[in-house]
């Protein structure tokens, strides 16, 4: 049974910092392309970040030099190391497993970026 289970959201203030971790479990890392989407309130849920192979990263230009994805295959998580947190990175944070015909998704987990 795949599971995917976020964590590391919460309250931050512009220009700070939060890891977000997917623990997964069921799958293969390098089977899939995983990945970070967020969804904030009223929008449609956009692709944040994903990486292949442990190492092919894509990230949207939005997050580009603040965001980092990384995997620990040790730990069976998925990272996102996210800096200079700007308000409209308000969202909720989901992680995703992909592959043909097959699509996993976490819970999500909040991150609220305001003063």
């Amino acid at each position: 049974q795949v599971q995917l289970v976020e964590s590391g959201g919460g309250l931050v203030q512009p220009g700070g910092s939060l890891r977000l971790s997917c623990l997964a479990s069921g799958i293969a890392f390098r089977a899939y392309l995983m990945a970070w989407y967020r969804q904030a309130p009223g929008r449609q849920r956009e692709l944040v970040a994903s990486i292949r192979s442990g190492t092919f990263t894509n990230y949207v230009d939005s997050v580009k030099g603040r965001f980092t994805i990384s995997l620990d295959n040790a730990k069976n998580t998925m990272v996102l190391q996210m800096s200079s947190l700007k308000p409209e990175d308000t969202a909720v944070y989901y992680c995703n497993a992909g592959r043909v015909n097959l699509d996993y998704w976490g819970q999500g987990t909040q991150v609220t970026v305001s003063s």
